[in-house]
């Protein structure tokens, strides 16, 4: 590995999440949300709701809105990382502050079902009925429908990516733009950094091969792009995308891979790979690359949900 030196610094601190024990993993990642910023400043307004899912099984999302931003204002959808089976909206408080005061923007962030006990597509019809109640709910959350961005990271990422081409096939609300963060996407896990990456900090190939075990536990079958949206092949007509890969990660070259497909189907896309990272580095957050990774994505967000006139 090349690792940034000061996130090699932090490495030996940091929490094992590799999810061979599944429930101590879980716990630790809830322990390592509850170290990050979880009170939400007087700026910043929130309130839980449950959406109407797929056979009637409610989906919770947690909406975040700036207090005095005059509306209507763009939203992202926002979609927490965890391998399909880990993690909640718990871990995205800090993101979607920031999210909220920077862009600024209504942030929906989506407490989808996990796997094994959901496996696909059980994660993917809650992020559907998420972004069909935020773009029905658009008026009352004061919320400009035609500007609307999905944002996940690793698993998030793979969900984020998928639901964008649901809603291309099924004529749901239109998405403005991608933001795909070390996506979770391919799940035969045969990439060069797929089978070198065995020894990673916080997610390796080990990982990444239960996840989606995990995943698509039961399924029968050829495994559709909507679960591993590598395996599409029609990318064309999705929203503009940034994606951002982390140079010591398995899910590396599967992220360049897909920026790739996108960007020969038509689609505009800006890719960054970040030198010295690795899977989730940016929770370290004093370290420069991560200060300059956060910038750079809220950046690219604020560009396509605040086009210039």
């Amino acid at each position: 590995m090349h690792l940034d030196p000061e996130l090699a610094a932090a490495v030996p601190a940091l929490p094992d999440l590799h999810i061979h024990d599944l429930d101590g993993a879980g716990a630790r990642m809830a322990e390592l949300a509850a170290n990050v910023q979880q009170e939400v400043p007087g700026e910043v307004t929130t309130t839980d709701h449950e959406v109407a899912g797929a056979e009637g099984v409610p989906v919770p999302v947690r909406v975040f809105r700036p207090s005095d931003a005059p509306g209507p204002l763009p939203a992202v959808l926002l979609l927490h990382g965890g391998g399909f089976v880990m993690g909640g909206v718990d871990s995205l408080t800090a993101q979607a502050v920031d999210l909220c005061a920077h862009l600024p923007a209504v942030v929906v962030a989506v407490d989808y079902r996990l796997a094994p006990e959901h496996p696909y597509p059980a994660a993917l019809r809650d992020c559907e009925a998420a972004l069909g109640w935020l773009a029905s709910e658009s008026e009352p959350l004061g919320v400009d429908a035609a500007r609307i961005g999905v944002y996940g990271m690793s698993a998030g990422g793979g969900l984020a990516a998928a639901l964008t081409m649901l809603v291309r096939d099924r004529g749901g609300p239109p998405v403005r733009f991608q933001v795909l963060d070390a996506p979770e996407v391919d799940d035969r896990v045969e990439t060069f950094s797929a089978r070198t990456f065995d020894a990673t900090p916080l997610w390796n190939h080990d990982d990444a091969v239960l996840s989606w075990r995990h995943y698509l536990r039961g399924w029968d079958g050829d495994v559709p792009a909507y679960a591993a949206p590598a395996r599409a092949d029609d990318l064309s007509g999705l929203p503009a995308a940034y994606v951002s890969v982390y140079e010591n990660d398995p899910l590396r070259d599967e992220g360049l891979t897909y920026a790739s497909g996108l960007l020969r189907a038509g689609v505009s896309v800006e890719l960054h790979l970040f030198p010295g990272t690795f899977h989730r580095s940016t929770v370290l957050t004093g370290a420069a690359v991560s200060q300059r990774q956060v910038t750079e994505t809220r950046d690219a967000l604020r560009r396509a949900l605040h086009p210039a006139p």
